[in-house]
């Protein structure tokens, strides 16, 4: 957070962003081996396919995972892809590859931090969780930066999406207050069926659609971005 939080390795557009990501491939995602910048097209599309009145949900779609710049700025794979889960708890048996390989984690033996609650209250709700590290958090600390025009429920979903233990796996519940997180978990797992199912073999033509996405960035996000 001290290092990414200072916002200051490159001042880019939205879009410079995004043809970055024509150089990342995730390790961590089983389903594709394209860039990430094909994928960002491919859930912004199938979005719009089904929800064509909700541009900030297609520009959601599109930006979700451009947090994952910074792999290319030096950032360990490890820690920017991948499954997320709040630390300064016990973790849960749906993280993936599951407790055991938290061993050698000096948190499993701290007196806070190996319990179910750890730092946290029940019912605290997922806004006073600290997340482990990766391009949710990256891209939501960079928007609330620069400043924005999306909604609260898109704000949600980039931060939220990779938090599978959360929204697919029912565990941390004991930290979810309903009153502020129903919503965000109703966003969430809706985005998640676009995500996941979104990955395939056809490329969507960019330049044809430039355009459009162009039009939307312009009205949600800054021109340029730290």
């Amino acid at each position: 957070l001290a290092h990414w939080g200072k916002f200051d390795h490159a001042r880019l557009s939205m879009l410079q962003v995004i043809k970055a990501l024509d150089n990342l491939v995730d390790e961590a995602d089983p389903d594709t081996d394209l860039p990430n910048s094909m994928h960002a097209f491919q859930t912004a599309e199938r979005i719009r396919e089904r929800h064509p009145d909700k541009e900030w949900l297609i520009l959601t779609g599109l930006i979700h995972d451009t947090g994952k710049i910074l792999r290319l700025y030096g950032e360990e794979m490890w820690a920017t892809v991948g499954d997320t889960y709040p630390v300064g708890c016990a973790p849960r048996n749906s993280i993936v590859f599951g407790k055991s390989s938290f061993s050698g984690n000096p948190d499993l033996s701290h007196p806070v931090y190996s319990t179910e609650l750890g730092m946290y209250s029940r019912h605290c709700g997922l806004d006073a969780l600290t997340m482990s590290w990766g391009h949710d958090e990256y891209l939501y600390r960079v928007l609330q930066h620069n400043g924005h025009k999306l909604p609260e429920a898109a704000l949600s979903i980039i931060r939220y999406h990779s938090f599978y233990p959360w929204h697919s796996g029912g565990d941390y519940r004991d930290f979810h207050n309903p009153a502020t997180d129903d919503e965000k978990l109703k966003w969430v797992q809706a985005f998640s069926q676009f995500d996941l199912y979104s990955k395939s073999e056809e490329l969507p033509d960019v330049q044809a659609l430039l355009p459009y996405y162009s039009g939307l960035i312009d009205k949600y996000l800054p021109s340029v971005l730290s």
